[in-house]
């Protein structure tokens, strides 16, 4: 990937309450970078409390290298954040990684339907997006697995899954993800 990822750029977004030093971000910035990708992990406002809102905002004022060599693997909620962010923006990327992605209220969680509430735009998000990947663990305890997979429909994504991961959290045992490097490689390639 060293020729391929010297001219890429890749936005790394967490989701709920989280930061860029949590999870697998910290690894997959070092594995990124150590291949000469430019990355950048952002670390969203109020993570413990998101507001929709607030959250695109702050990515509209944040990120200022959006090419089509720019790329963003997001968590969770930085799921439909960045997605929302990019409808805003409308100009081609090179592709998204989405681990634990949603589009629908999850259960027990209904002070982050703000995020979902509005369908998005997935005629345009299918333009200005070409390559376009999900990643869902089989035993994730928070984003229903079936969520993340029909998510993966509507955007016409193409669908990863684990047997095991849960949401991918340090909590979890879960510092590492080898799968979203390896799809990221072949997407950038």
């Amino acid at each position: 990937m060293n020729k391929q990822a010297q001219d890429k750029n890749i936005y790394i977004l967490h989701g709920f309450d989280a930061s860029s030093t949590r999870h697998w971000f910290p690894w997959l910035n070092k594995f990124l970078t150590d291949k000469g990708a430019i990355t950048e992990s952002i670390d969203m406002p109020t993570p413990a409390q998101p507001d929709c809102k607030t959250w695109i905002s702050f990515l509209s004022e944040h990120l200022t290298r959006i090419t089509s060599n720019t790329y963003f693997v997001a968590h969770s909620l930085g799921c439909i954040t960045t997605l929302r962010y990019l409808q805003t923006v409308a100009a081609p990327i090179g592709g998204v990684v989405l681990v634990s992605g949603f589009d629908q209220p999850i259960p027990g969680f209904s002070f982050l339907d703000a995020f979902t509430a509005t369908s998005l735009d997935y005629n345009l998000l299918s333009r200005i997006i070409p390559n376009r990947a999900v990643v869902s663990a089989m035993d994730d305890p928070i984003v229903p697995h079936e969520f993340s997979r029909s998510f993966a429909e509507r955007f016409d994504a193409v669908f990863y899954e684990t047997k095991t991961g849960g949401h991918y959290l340090d909590a979890d045992g879960v510092t590492t993800l080898p799968i979203v490097a390896d799809v990221l490689s072949r997407m950038m390639k």
